[in-house]
């Protein structure tokens, strides 16, 4: 039985690398036509309606006290939270790089895991994070010269920790049924950047071209309601920060698609930055002690 429950676990990981792969690209093709925080609620206000089809076909009910509130939080920080500032990072930067970026999520899991008592903090994961650091120096270097705002780095890294902050609310509440967690969470998400949208003034369109509408329905459909149901499904049987590895994947197959897609430039800085930032991410969150190892 545990041998198909961790092959089952390693088909939900290497599913959700691919998936999330794709996803960055699909957000910077839907990001040319949509205002960013408008094309991240129609995302998550469809990804909504077919999880709450789902929940229904399976007779999953709506959690309820304080399971709802767990539900209530997570959708904040995830979906409003990580995915309005990630949109609003990729209207200027290329995917490539903000998922690299973003590869900086186990470590920051990691950490406000120790901070709110679910893991131990080791000295492994403090290197880690002064590699990454390291390595985001070196490419905001890289990106001063080609004309890109700070605003945006900074809109990742913030993403990055409202995405940690929901990974250890997902631990914490992972009696949640993963259809009614994404589910709820993804209607207080498409609720939330429906305000920000509105009160920033952003047109409230639909898309007028094919493109925009594949990429929309990818990131509703894979890249929404299928990665989130397996990401969950990780999170309830491993800690945060090791269901968070995927994030150390992902940026490789972005990177691909970005530079046959979205002819993102590979340079120097940008390889070398995003090398030390998933050498930080392996050894302060992937790497395991060398005694934990022991038989």
């Amino acid at each position: 039985m545990s041998s198909t429950r961790d092959r089952a676990l390693l088909a939900a990981f290497v599913t959700n690398v691919f998936l999330a792969g794709g996803s960055g690209i699909a957000i910077r093709f839907s990001n040319r036509e949509l205002a960013p925080l408008w094309g991240a609620c129609l995302r998550f206000g469809l990804a909504a309606a077919l999880l709450a089809i789902v929940m229904a076909g399976l007779r999953v009910s709506i959690p309820r006290g304080r399971a709802l509130t767990g539900a209530l939080l997570y959708g904040l920080f995830q979906f409003a939270g990580a995915f309005g500032l990630y949109y609003y990072a990729l209207v200027r930067l290329h995917a490539g790089l903000g998922q690299t970026l973003f590869a900086l999520a186990p470590l920051a899991t990691l950490l406000f895991a120790v901070v709110q008592g679910q893991e131990r903090l080791r000295k492994s994961a403090i290197v880690g994070t002064l590699l990454g650091l390291a390595g985001i120096g070196l490419i905001s270097l890289d990106q001063s010269q080609t004309a890109i705002p700070l605003m945006s780095l900074l809109a990742v890294l913030g993403s990055v920790l409202c995405f940690a902050q929901a990974s250890v609310l997902a631990r914490r509440f992972s009696s949640i049924h993963p259809v009614a967690m994404n589910g709820v969470g993804m209607m207080v998400g498409a609720v939330v950047l429906l305000g920000g949208s509105t009160l920033l003034g952003e047109p409230h369109v639909l898309p007028q071209r094919a493109t925009t509408w594949v990429a929309l329905g990818y990131v509703s459909v894979l890249g929404s309601v299928v990665v989130f149901l397996l990401y969950v499904f990780m999170l309830h049987h491993w800690t945060a920060s090791r269901a968070a590895y995927v994030m150390v994947l992902i940026p490789f197959v972005t990177v691909l698609l970005s530079a046959w897609l979205d002819n993102e430039q590979l340079s120097i800085r940008l390889l070398l930055g995003g090398l030390l930032v998933l050498t930080g991410v392996y050894i302060g969150a992937l790497r395991q002690p060398r005694a934990a190892l022991d038989p």
